[in-house]
């Protein structure tokens, strides 16, 4: 069985790794791709799961936005490695992420996805009734959940980023050996 644990930055090379695997190259072609872009994920929702040896198995992550007038959270991506798919390492993510979300006290959550797996937790369509995003995305796979009841009562409008700007890493710099005079 998977454990479930905060992702960190030594992460990154395996997380990207594991959604390559996941989506291929047209993942960074998606409108939700753009609405991460720069941004760093919500503080305490950027979680994996690694198996026995400690490998990554699995990853989700939660990221700040606005669903048009109310602050929300976005969902992912959510991917785990075709090897664990049937061992419920996606649904322990999931769980686990939503429980923090509220625990953190977020409100609502929207998403992107397949509404037939993403309805077991609660996600449906008509909770993002009116709501849009900054790009092309079928109706039926735009999916939200209120974590607190009538979070997005009347919500409308576009959904857009508010996360943190993740700022570009620098590159360390080695200061030349000094020559002997």
């Amino acid at each position: 069985m998977a454990v479930i644990l905060d992702e960190g930055p030594a992460d990154a090379g395996a997380r990207e790794a594991l959604l390559d695997r996941a989506f291929g190259p047209a993942r960074f072609a998606k409108t939700c791709e753009r609405l991460r872009e720069g941004r760093l994920p919500a503080r305490g929702l950027a979680l994996k799961a690694v198996d026995a040896s400690g490998r990554m198995v699995g990853t989700l992550r939660f990221w700040h936005v606005a669903a048009g007038d109310r602050a929300a959270l976005m969902l992912g991506p959510l991917a785990v490695e075709r090897d664990a798919r049937e061992e419920g390492v996606g649904s322990a993510l999931m769980r686990e992420g939503l429980a923090r979300a509220a625990s953190l006290g977020h409100d609502a959550v929207v998403l992107v996805g397949d509404a037939p797996y993403y309805a077991r937790f609660g996600f449906a369509a008509e909770a993002a009734e009116g709501l849009s995003l900054p790009g092309p995305v079928e109706r039926a796979r735009f999916l939200a959940l209120e974590l607190q009841a009538g979070a997005l009562d009347g919500a409308s409008g576009m959904v857009r980023a508010t996360g943190a700007i993740a700022l570009p890493r620098r590159a360390a710099v080695v200061a030349a050996p000094k020559r002997a005079a």
